[in-house]
């Protein structure tokens, strides 16, 4: 069962690196912020650059605490001129007057950033709604991606409208490939119709491999509530420094300009699989703990963790207590 699993995975990557994956991530959080003063209250709210955002442009951003640790993550996109505001393909009287952003986020961390929104949006003119349930997304991950959605290739966080076989749309650019965003009633003629197109279904552990040979921290894995921007390596794609306040602002500034993260994202090569959460020591000591783990068809055994600075590149640390060891890379993995 196990080497079935395994050819099973091996087969799906590869259709991710040389052909196109579907994978289903509609459970993703998913939240529409609509009124004139949208953009204007997410740009007091997120590390990011959101009022700056023209309609079919996005970026990614974070939530933050007062002390500058990551709350949530999110794509932002602005939608003001999709008809995605109530159901998909139906736009309403006036609505391509009115501001309106898309937010997806993990799943984890999709209350978090709902109960924050609504308890600061007190005396604005925004809703924000919660369209989770209503909404769901297929990811196309691959070189065939924009070939089988059947739209012009899009840079990261950019969207625009488009149909696929008369089901309405809104594609994404991922950097990776091509989310298309749909009703959730919706989900199952579209999956049809992508893989009578060529692309083929993948799983989430397949994807993950995918994820982690980029380099790219997920909520829930390597960063919580406890990281803050830099340390996840984040900075230079989710933080805007020229924009205006935001909360957290202070110390993630600080840390940039006068200071150094005490600990870093970094790539580790492992001499066996391991465990998320296993401790990583570099002599005597403790110096992080595995966040997310792979076995790569091309790479073999891959870990992300965020790891104290003393840890660096070409470093040998020891994983658990069974003698299998990792070396400290810089990421992407090259």
């Amino acid at each position: 069962m196990a080497d079935a699993l395994a050819v099973e995975i091996d087969a799906q990557y590869r259709q991710l690196r040389e052909e196109c994956g579907l994978l289903n991530r509609s459970t993703r959080g998913k939240l529409i912020l609509r009124g004139a003063e949208a953009a204007e209250y997410l740009q007091g709210q997120l590390t990011n650059d959101v009022e700056g955002l023209g309609p079919g442009e996005g970026c990614y951003a974070a939530l933050l605490d007062r002390k500058g640790h990551v709350q949530a993550d999110m794509r932002v996109l602005n939608v003001s001129a999709v008809p995605l505001l109530d159901t998909v393909g139906e736009r309403n009287s006036g609505a391509s007057e009115a501001q309106a952003l898309w937010v997806d986020t993990e799943p984890e961390a999709l209350e978090i950033a709902k109960r924050h929104l609504e308890m600061y949006k007190i005396g604005r003119e925004v809703e924000v709604e919660d369209v989770t349930a209503e909404r769901a997304i297929l990811s196309l991950i691959g070189p065939r991606a924009v070939e089988i959605a059947g739209g012009a290739a899009l840079p990261e966080h950019a969207c625009e409208e488009t149909a696929v076989e008369g089901v309405a749309c809104l594609a994404a650019g991922t950097g990776e490939g091509i989310d298309l965003i749909a009703a959730g009633a919706d989900a199952d003629a579209l999956r049809a119709t992508l893989l009578g197109r060529g692309a083929a279904e993948v799983g989430a552990e397949a994807a993950e491999i995918v994820r982690i040979e980029a380099g790219r921290p997920r909520f829930g894995a390597e960063m919580s509530s406890a990281t803050m921007p830099a340390e996840a390596g984040i900075v230079e794609r989710a933080v805007d420094f020229e924009k205006g306040c935001y909360i957290g602002q202070e110390p993630v500034a600080r840390l940039h300009y006068r200071g150094r993260p005490n600990r870093h994202l970094r790539g580790l090569e492992l001499s066996a699989p391991a465990e998320p959460g296993a401790p990583l020591c570099l002599g005597e000591k403790q110096v992080g703990e595995v966040g997310s783990a792979c076995f790569s068809p091309a790479r073999g055994p891959l870990a992300l963790a965020i790891v104290r600075r003393e840890a660096e590149p070409g470093a040998e640390l020891a994983v658990g207590e069974d003698g299998a060891t990792a070396r400290v890379v810089d990421l992407p993995f090259g």
